[in-house]
């Protein structure tokens, strides 16, 4: 399961937001169930940013955004990401896809 988490940060942002990126990918990094996690800027866009984490499965992702550590560090971070569906599955492993609240 891959996990896509964009952000926009202006450049006054830039230093701490970085900051930020790199404690939570910390945290991020000591839950079981992630494969890999990077955090990359967009080539034309400067203030695009995102954070992109693979994981086992979407129940390891989910557990990793639980505990104290997490909502200290991960939940704030991923609280800044542009509002939008960030968790993404191949269709052979997801099945039929149906809207939330369908």
């Amino acid at each position: 399961m891959i996990v896509l988490n964009r952000f926009r940060v202006p450049p006054e942002r830039r230093d701490l937001f970085r900051e930020q990126a790199a404690a939570a990918m910390g945290v991020l990094q000591a839950r079981p169930g992630l494969v890999s996690i990077e955090l990359v800027q967009n080539v034309d866009e400067p203030d695009l940013w995102a954070l992109v984490h693979v994981w086992d499965e979407v129940g390891s992702y989910r557990r990793a955004l639980q505990g104290y550590e997490s909502k200290m560090t991960v939940v704030p971070m991923l609280s800044m990401a542009v509002d939008e569906p960030s968790a993404y599955l191949s269709p052979e492993l997801l099945g039929e896809n149906r809207p939330r609240g369908s």
